[in-house]
């Protein structure tokens, strides 16, 4: 009886991840796009080849990219926040809403902080404001954000994650449980940078 009860729980289990990996995951990884953002190219995709997660998600601001940038540029722990599930993602402390002059001196080589001490983080590869700005480490995982204007004088804000997962690794579980994270936290990100974005003046 035992043994059935975990053949049961083994084909559930792997019955919910079929099911997840053929269609919650593909939605997940491309909320928001469009098939043509999906599948476009974009600054520092070299830098993650053959990546085992790669997520575009995008939404549509209505504002111009140079009202936008300057809430990317701040972005980080221990500086504007995440803009994103606080409590979760910034230590509780709630992410900026306004414009913080201090914190838009950000360069090639500064550190994106995500740690509590402000010390670790993810790296800025690229800025070419106010158009896309890359994140990350190569060969790991990068954090690419283009913004393209369109003629009515909104943006399409696009956010693409790529990472190569180390399989051997004891934290490949950790991984996979963030994956799914991601979407809730980005989504989050994208719509409140919108609403920032349309509410300044």
């Amino acid at each position: 009886m035992r043994f059935h009860r975990r053949l049961v729980i083994v084909f559930a289990a792997a019955a919910a991840c079929a099911t997840y990996a053929r269609y919650l995951r593909p939605r997940q990884l491309h909320w928001g796009a469009t098939p043509e953002e999906v599948s476009r190219a974009l600054p520092g995709d070299d830098l993650v080849p053959g990546p085992s997660f790669n997520a575009t998600r995008a939404v549509t601001v209505g504002a111009p990219p140079e009202r936008i940038w300057p809430w990317l540029v701040q972005a980080g722990l221990t500086r504007a926040g995440w803009y994103s599930y606080d409590i979760l993602d910034n230590l509780g402390r709630p992410s900026a809403r306004r414009i913080i002059p201090e914190l838009q001196h950000l360069a090639v080589g500064d550190i994106v902080p995500m740690s509590p001490d402000g010390k670790h983080g993810m790296p800025v590869q690229a800025m070419d404001a106010p158009k896309s700005m890359i994140w990350g480490t190569p060969g790991d995982t990068t954090w690419t954000w283009q913004l393209d204007p369109m003629s009515d004088g909104s943006t399409r804000l696009i956010s693409r994650v790529r990472s190569r997962y180390r399989w051997l690794s004891p934290t490949i579980a950790f991984s996979l449980l963030l994956e799914f994270g991601d979407f809730w936290m980005m989504r989050k990100m994208l719509l409140n940078v919108r609403d920032r974005a349309e509410a300044a003046p």
